[in-house]
Order: C-alpha cells, then sequence, then structure tokens
C-alpha cells in the first residue's frame, strides 16, 4: 500500500482561520476560514509540494493523503440556577 501522507488541521480561534500543516509533505502551510475551503487548498498544494520535494515515485498517478481536522471551543453557558 501507498504511504499516506499526514496533515493536521486545527482551528486558530485567534486568526479566525483553519490552519493545516504537515511533518510529512515539507513546506505545506495552509489557511482558509472553512475547512472545505481548506481542503480545496491543500488539494491544489500537494501535488506541486510532493513533485517539488521528489517525493513521488515515477508515473505516479495519485497520493494517499489524510487531513486530520481538530476544533476545540471553551465557553462559559448559562445554567439554570
Amino acid at each position: 500500500m501507498a504511504k499516506a501522507y499526514v496533515i493536521t488541521a486545527h482551528w486558530d480561534s485567534e486568526a479566525g482561520v483553519w490552519v493545516a500543516e504537515s511533518d510529512d509533505i515539507p513546506g505545506l502551510v495552509a489557511e482558509a476560514e472553512s475547512l472545505n475551503v481548506l481542503r480545496d487548498k491543500i488539494r491544489m498544494l500537494v501535488p506541486e509540494l510532493l513533485e517539488v520535494n521528489g517525493c513521488l515515485e515515477s508515473g505516479q498517478k495519485s497520493a494517499r493523503v489524510i487531513v486530520r481536522a481538530h476544533f476545540e471551543e471553551e465557553a462559559a453557558v448559562p445554567v439554570a440556577s
């Protein structure tokens, strides 16, 4: 089975964007206001970065990519007294 490239996405609440990074794909850093937009950016960036970094085998037609997204929020909510 082909190597899987893992990308981690997290919500940056201060910037109000999703941020994607990967230890497996050098140079991959992307941000977007939604996960859907971030996914589209990743799909455009990954092939180029894999090629530039010499990660592709001759004739390789696709790469297996796993995106792990994490969202965490802390909030004060009213409760009945």
